[in-house]
């Protein structure tokens, strides 16, 4: 039996539309879970380069906030100065649930930025290498948190420290310790050595062991 052309226009017509709007609800959808959070810089310390970004923990915040108070003394104590970036670089290095993927390292405001781009690489390639994407805020990983109440400088010492054609007269060795929030990461580093060198007024990361 043969369709009479107006039937026939009709359920053309019909098939258009239920693809277009098909199109359009698979498109959204799309655009909706692509939808990402614009990291804002929410504080500065523009002497020493640092920034404090919207996306970060509360516990990262208040340090941040305490840096700050060091800094702006008329006299900046290096030990004490020395003492808050070790923790804040430990907390924000060792904890991966608050990354968006294996390249958002952390820690990288504290690192000596001619040996930054060989940090990354390696952080990448070992501690950071599992890390899956939360870019659109989906991820089931299970990642650890460093206990920030938990992590204690052990011992400074200030001694010559040689890098390429210079050597630092007063760097600094920083030990430290922490634990994790959760006991399933008990296995995971909880102590490292951090050497910080001057670099101009500020103090920065070249080794950590």
């Amino acid at each position: 039996m043969k369709l009479k052309k107006g039937v026939k226009r009709f359920l053309i017509a019909v098939v258009i539309i239920l693809v277009a709007v098909s199109a359009f609800l698979v498109f959204k959808n799309l655009d909706s879970k692509q939808e990402t959070k614009e990291v804002k810089v929410v504080s500065k310390i523009s002497e020493y380069g640092y920034t404090l970004k919207d996306s970060k923990t509360k516990a990262y915040k208040d340090m941040f906030k305490d840096l700050k108070e060091i800094l702006q003394k008329d006299k900046v104590d290096e030990e004490a100065y020395v003492k808050q970036i070790s923790k804040m670089f430990i907390y924000d290095f060792y904890s991966l649930n608050d990354k968006a993927a294996k390249t958002d390292v952390g820690g990288t405001d504290f690192v000596y930025a001619e040996i930054l781009d060989n940090f990354l690489l390696n952080a990448q390639d070992t501690y950071y290498k599992y890390v899956e994407s939360n870019i659109y805020n989906d991820r089931k990983q299970s990642l650890p948190i460093v206990d920030e109440t938990s992590i204690k400088i052990d011992d400074i010492n200030s001694a010559a420290y040689a890098y390429g054609t210079k050597t630092d007269e007063k760097a600094y060795a920083v030990k430290a310790t922490w634990n994790y929030t959760d006991d399933e990461y008990s296995d995971y580093q909880k102590e490292a050595i951090l050497v910080f060198i001057h670099d101009g007024k500020k103090l920065s990361l070249v080794e950590l062991q």
